[in-house]
């Protein structure tokens, strides 16, 4: 029998256990059979969201008779609340219940939110009266009264609770079922985060070809209701895997260990540093090399008159040790990166909403089959798993043999080129809806519709990249305790993305007084929207390369990748073995190798 790890008599916090809570095995436990189990429970959360999201303007501006603004501002704001409480699910799953737990729980909360969107959208009484094409063109549809849209709201961030849950842990519970100690499981756990978001695309183009057709012509409450039997079937499947997964035991709450230490660096500002980083609290047992930067916060982990006792240096909240001092700088090490990848969201977002609405005006028809606005972005998928196949099949083995490196591409190289691709796409989309409203407003035509389809590919090969890049990232990036955390982080740079949107269509609005973002889109200048954000995207883009040129990587096992992958790999966990057992892991600089 073969364990993932092998401590006494068993097993300690950190270690990975079975669903019994002994030591792993690791012939009956993990690996990709186990990831999969867990990704089906990913793959529905997609399913449900995307074909909610993805299609929501068309209700609220069609059948609730809401302006173009308000409704993108609500579709935005349930996805920004979606992702950020994220860092709540991450929160909880690392301070108490493990990811298995959270998962399963939060995954029930989602179910139960998609089957009280089924009732919003098929109770009659939910929605008001049926507007004419006269009153929509003079602007006397009745609106949504507050009653009407409540079970709505109720629903939807019942939905963003418990899909913020699942996001934030599954990807790290998924990684938890590979033993990166294991040169053939390493090698695996380098694809795995290509694989799962190729696999929870499929869920996406899913959602948006066949829910969002059966949505907008067969009737809103079987669509979402089919969403909701797909959550409960996924809930089935991750519970009946139970036995076949490893566990990593919760560690404690992180975001207390951040407090922690910031508030002993404050009470002890006025302290002297001390001679020798050496001096300061269990520094000879630390797990994570000691660094200068963000030196301020030294200070938490100094002895005083308070910590002379040995008692007292064991009570953290009296001193703090070398180790969890250190794990707070990583976390802020990857807040320069966090900020510059927010924007592309905010970008991503125009894909769920304005370019949605462009799609409902545009021509539509392929012979009498007439294509839902929200189907279009399909091809927002479709670009997505072309490009996460290129990836693996192509980019990254291209890129090994250039760099002689067994990942390839760094996640830093991956979101560049995404950012790069999101300025190409907003750049596109301004000039297609220049030359769509002059078209539509002189000569009283419509163009096809898939003059959107560049917008789409181009965004779509963006998130390809800067999805998997940032996901990479966090997780990698931060201390291991905080793993579910750290998604939680990536999460909320794609809720700050949402939100970001919202702001900036209110400040639109306000600034040009309502002549940019109007709800009839022929009437207005959305074409000077899209350039605006082209030209926030350059800016962001040139803050992320010094940000990225100055970020200093952890230390991690990837081996050269000549003729024996597994080889190298082995031998690199190898000598990084030897260093954490003498507490020495020295830190190596990172080098962004974009241009």
């Amino acid at each position: 029998m073969v364990l993932v790890a092998s401590k006494g008599g068993g097993a300690d916090e950190g270690e990975v256990v079975n669903f019994r809570g002994k030591l792993a095995d690791k012939t009956k436990t993990g690996g990709w059979l186990a990831a999969g189990l867990i990704l089906g429970t990913e793959l529905s959360e997609r399913i449900c969201v995307m074909g909610i999201s993805m299609n929501l303007v068309t209700y609220l501006v069609g059948d609730l008779h809401l302006s173009s603004s308000t409704s993108a501002n609500i579709v935005t704001n349930f996805l920004g609340t979606l992702n950020l409480l994220g860092l709540l699910g991450g929160f909880l799953a690392d301070a108490k219940l493990g990811r298995y737990l959270t998962v399963s729980i939060f995954a029930s909360i989602t179910a139960v939110g998609v089957s009280m969107l089924t009732l919003a959208t098929s109770i009659s009484g939910m929605r008001p009266p049926p507007c004419d094409d006269y009153r929509q063109q003079h602007n006397q549809c009745i609106e949504a009264s507050g009653k009407q849209l409540a079970l709505l709201y109720a629903a939807l961030y019942t939905i963003a609770l418990g899909a913020g849950g699942i996001k934030s842990n599954v990807s790290g519970f998924g990684s938890d079922q590979f033993d990166v100690s294991d040169p053939k499981e390493e090698k695996a756990m380098i694809f795995f985060f290509n694989r799962f978001y190729f696999g929870i695309s499929i869920g996406s183009l899913f959602a948006v070809i066949v829910l969002v057709y059966i949505q907008d012509n067969v009737g809103r409450g079987w669509g979402y209701g089919i969403s909701a039997g797909t959550m409960v079937i996924a809930v089935t499947i991750l519970l009946s895997g139970t036995a076949f997964y490893r566990f990593r035991k919760p560690q404690g709450s992180p975001l207390t260990v951040i407090w922690r230490v910031f508030l002993l660096a404050w009470k002890k500002r006025t302290y002297t540093y001390p001679s020798d980083p050496s001096l300061l609290n269990q520094f000879q047992n630390t797990k994570v090399p000691h660094t200068q930067k963000f030196r301020c916060l030294d200070k938490a982990a100094i002895l005083d008159k308070n910590a002379g006792t040995k008692e007292s240096m064991n009570d953290p909240w009296i001193v703090s040790t070398v180790t969890e001092v250190e794990e707070v700088k990583l976390v802020l090490k990857l807040m320069p990166i966090w900020s510059t990848c927010i924007l592309f969201w905010t970008i991503y977002s125009q894909m769920t909403t304005f370019t949605i609405e462009q799609a409902t005006i545009m021509d539509r028809n392929i012979g009498s089959f007439v294509i839902p606005a929200g189907t279009y972005s399909a091809f927002l998928f479709i670009s997505i798993l072309l490009f996460t196949s290129l990836n693996e099949r192509f980019i990254v083995p291209v890129a090994r043999r250039l760099t002689r490196t067994a990942q390839g591409l760094t996640s830093l190289q991956r979101i560049g080129m995404g950012l790069i691709l999101s300025m190409v796409a907003m750049v596109a989309a301004a000039i297609v809806e220049r030359e769509r409203r002059k078209i539509a407003v002189q000569d009283s035509k419509k163009i096809s519709a898939f003059w959107l389809v560049p917008q789409f590919f181009l965004v779509g090969a963006g998130e390809a990249f800067v999805y998997v890049g940032q996901l990479e990232f966090f997780i990698r990036e931060a201390p291991e305790r905080m793993k579910s955390m750290s998604t939680g982080l990536f999460l909320s740079a794609i809720s700050m993305g949402f939100f970001l949107s919202s702001l900036l269509v209110s400040l639109v609005d306000k600034v040009t007084h309502d002549s940019w973002l109007k709800s009839d889109l022929n009437q207005g200048k959305l074409n000077n929207f899209y350039w605006m954000l082209a030209g926030l995207a350059v800016l962001n883009f040139l803050v992320f390369l010094v940000f990225s040129m100055r970020h200093q990587y952890k230390v991690q096992n990837y081996g050269r990748d000549d003729n024996d992958d597994e080889d190298e790999l082995k031998a690199s966990k190898e000598m990084n073995g030897d260093r954490k057992e003498n507490g020495l892991i020295a830190e190596e600089k990172g080098e962004l190798q974009f241009v």
